[in-house]
C-alpha cells in the first residue's frame, strides 16, 4: 500500500528551496521541524552544561567553583532553558514532522506562521543566555520566578521577562498551527475517533499551550510593573500579596507539566504497538485518559503550594484533585503493558527507550504520589526529593520518549538508518547513569536537604557525590546519540520502504525518505484505530501499490 513519490508538474513551483533561503524562509513542515529539532538539541546541551556546573558544585560540601549568587543563576537558566529551549520546541518539532504525514495533510494549516513561531525562538534563547553578561547577572529566583525576589532583581531578570514573552507568543502560533491542522486537514477516513494518538496527545497539549500560556504572561507582566511602574500586585507593604503570584503561576505551571508529558505519551503509544506487533490495547479509553489528565491538571495547581498556610478544605481538595489524576496515568501505564503482553516484541532502540520511559514514569508518577498527601509534603517541599521526583518524571519522560521518536522515525525522515549498536549502548548509559544521578537524590530529600543551595551539610557528601559522577557520566552518554545521528545522516545505510515490521500509520506508507511534498490531493484511506491503515488510495498520482 505505499504511496508512490508524485512527479509534480511546475518544476520550480513544487520544487525544493536551495541554500540559507530554504530555511529563513521555510514553510515545509518538514524544514520547519528539522529547524525545531536541531535547535532544541542545542539548548539541551546549553541546559546540560549549565546542570553540570550545579553538580560539579555539589560534588563536596563548601564553595568550591560559584557564589551563591551565580550558583542561584545557573539552577534557574537551567530549568527555564530546559523547559521552553529543550522540551517544548522539541515535542512541537516532532508534531510539525510527522502530523501533516500521520493525518494525510499536504502541511501544517498556517505555513508562514509556522516559521514566524520556530523564528522566534533563537532570539528568545539568546535573551536568556545574554542575561549572564548583563550588570547583575541573569535571573536568579528559580525557574518558577518567584515574587517578592523576581521583583528585586537586576536586569537580567527583565531580559527574562522578554524572552518569556516570545517564547510564550511561538508556543501559541505553534499550537493554534497543530490545533486547525488537525481539525481541517485530515484526510477522507481520517476521523477524530481513528487518528494515532500521537495526534490526540499534540492536540491536547496544544489547547493547553493556549489556555496556559497566557497565564504566565500576566505573571510576568504583573512582576515587570512591579518592578518599573509602582504597582504592587506581590508587594505586601503595599497592599499586594507575594502568594498571589504563587497561585496564578501554578495555574500555568501545572498544566505545562502535561505539555511535557502528554506528547511523551503520544509518541510511546505509537512505538509499542509497532514493537509489539499487535494494535494498541483500549484505544478509545486511551484516547479518554488522555483528555482526562488535560481537564484534571487545571485543578490541581495548589498542590505546589501546600507550605503556604492555606485552610486545611483546600488542601483537602487538592490532595485528592492530585490523587485522582493517578487514575488516566495509571489506564495509560495498564494499556501499553496490555499492549506488549503476548505480542511478538522485538527490542531495537526506539522499543528499549519507550519502555525505559514507562519504568522510570512510573516511578516519578509514585513518588508524585506521594508528595500529594500534604502531611507528606509540607515535610518534603523544596528538598531533593521533589528534585528527584520531577526529573524522573520529566528526563525520564519527555526525554526519553524523545529518544524514542527521533530513533524510530529517523529512517523515514533521512532515509538511512542508524547505528544500532550505538542506539542501544546510548540507552543502556543512559539508563544506568540517569537512576545513578537521581535516585539517591530521593534519599538526600528524605533526610532533609533542601533545594537551590550551592552548600551543604557534611552528612549529604556521599549521595551528592554518587548524583554528580552520574550526571556527568550521563551527559557524556549524550554524545553517543550526537555523533549516531550526525554520522548516519552521512554514512548511514540506506532505509528500507518500511524499516519497522510492525509499523502500520500513514507516515509509513510515503516513499522513504519522506518527499519534500508528502501528499498534493488527500489519499483516500480506510483506517482502524491508533491510525491502523487498512487500505489507502493515493489520489494525486494515481499511483497505489497493494501490500507492500
Amino acid at each position: 500500500m505505499a504511496i508512490a513519490e508524485t512527479t509534480h508538474a511546475g518544476g520550480a513551483h513544487h520544487g525544493k528551496p536551495h541554500g540559507l533561503a530554504r530555511w529563513l524562509m521555510a514553510t515545509n513542515h518538514k524544514d520547519i521541524g528539522t529547524m525545531y529539532l536541531w535547535f532544541s538539541f542545542t539548548m539541551f546541551l546549553t541546559g546540560g552544561v549549565l546542570a553540570l556546573c550545579i553538580r560539579a558544585e555539589l560534588f563536596s560540601p563548601g564553595l568550591r567553583f560559584f557564589e551563591p549568587e551565580l550558583f542561584n543563576q545557573l539552577t534557574t537558566l537551567h530549568g527555564l532553558i530546559m523547559v521552553f529551549g529543550a522540551i517544548m520546541p522539541a515535542f512541537t518539532g516532532m508534531a510539525n514532522w510527522m502530523l501533516p504525514m500521520m493525518i494525510g495533510a499536504p502541511d501544517m494549516a498556517f505555513a508562514r506562521m509556522n516559521n514566524w513561531s520556530f523564528w522566534l525562538l533563537p532570539p528568545a534563547a539568546a535573551l536568556l543566555l545574554l542575561s549572564f553578561a548583563v550588570p547583575g547577572g541573569a535571573a536568579a529566583a528559580g525557574w518558577t520566578l518567584y515574587a517578592p525576589l523576581s521583583t528585586q532583581l537586576g536586569v537580567g531578570m527583565d531580559l527574562t521577562i522578554f524572552a518569556i514573552h516570545i517564547l510564550g507568543i511561538s508556543s501559541i502560533m505553534g499550537s493554534i498551527n497543530i490545533i486547525v491542522t488537525i481539525l481541517n486537514l485530515r484526510a477522507p477516513g481520517m476521523t477524530m475517533m481513528k487518528m494515532p494518538m500521537f495526534a490526540w496527545a499534540s492536540l491536547i497539549t496544544a489547547y493547553l499551550i493556549i489556555a496556559v500560556m497566557p497565564v504566565l504572561a500576566g505573571a510576568v507582566t504583573m512582576v515587570l510593573t512591579d518592578r518599573h511602574f509602582g504597582t504592587h500586585f506581590f508587594n505586601a507593604a503595599g497592599g499586594g500579596d507575594p502568594i498571589l503570584y504563587q497561585h496564578v503561576f501554578w495555574f500555568f505551571g501545572h498544566p505545562e507539566v502535561y505539555i511535557m508529558a502528554l506528547p511523551a505519551f503520544g509518541i510511546v503509544s505509537q512505538v509499542i504497538p509497532t514493537f509489539s506487533r499487535k494494535p494498541l490495547f483500549g484505544y478509545t479509553s486511551m484516547v479518554y485518559a488522555t483528555s482526562s489528565i488535560g481537564i484534571l491538571s487545571f485543578m490541581v495547581w495548589a498542590h505546589h503550594m501546600f507550605a503556604t498556610g492555606m485552610p486545611a478544605s483546600a488542601q483537602l481538595f487538592f490532595m485528592y484533585a492530585t490523587m485522582l489524576i493517578a487514575v488516566p496515568t495509571g489506564v495509560k501505564v495498564f494499556n501499553w503493558i496490555a499492549t506488549m503482553w503476548e505480542g511478538a516484541m522485538s527490542f531495537e532502540t526506539p522499543m528499549l527507550f519507550s519502555i525505559g520511559f514507562i519504568l522510570l514514569f512510573t516511578i516519578g508518577g509514585l513518588s508524585g504520589i506521594t508528595l500529594s498527601v500534604a502531611a507528606v509534603d509540607i515535610q518534603l517541599h523544596a528538598s531533593y526529593y521533589v528534585v528527584a521526583h520531577f526529573h524522573y518524571v520529566l528526563v525520564a519522560g519527555a526525554l526519553f520518549s524523545l529518544f524514542s521518536a527521533i530513533y524510530y522515525w529517523f529512517p523515514k525522515m533521512s532515509g538511512r538508518m542508524y547505528d544500532e549498536k550505538l542506539g542501544k549502548l546510548h540507552f543502556w548509559w543512559s539508563m544506568i547513569w540517569f537512576n545513578v544521578t537521581f535516585f539517591p537524590m530521593h534519599f538526600l530529600g528524605l533526610a532533609g536537604m533542601p533545594r537551590r543551595i550551592p552548600d551543604y551539610a557534611l552528612q549529604f557528601t556521599d549521595f551528592n557525590r554518587i548524583a554528580s559522577v552520574g550526571a556527568f557520566m550521563f551527559g557524556l552518554g549524550q554524545l553517543i546519540f550526537l555523533y549516531n545521528i550526525l554520522h548516519s545522516l552521512r554514512h548511514g545505510e540506506k532505509a528500507p520502504h518500511k524499516p519497522w515490521e510492525g509499523a502500520n500509520t500513514l507516515e509509513w506508507e510515503l516513499p522513504t525518505p519522506a518527499p519534500y511534498h508528502s501528499f498534493e490531493q488527500a489519499p483516500k484511506l480506510e483506517v482502524g484505530e491508533n491510525g491502523v491503515i487498512l487500505s489507502c488510495q493515493d489520489t494525486g498520482s494515481g499511483h497505489a501499490h497493494p501490500g507492500e
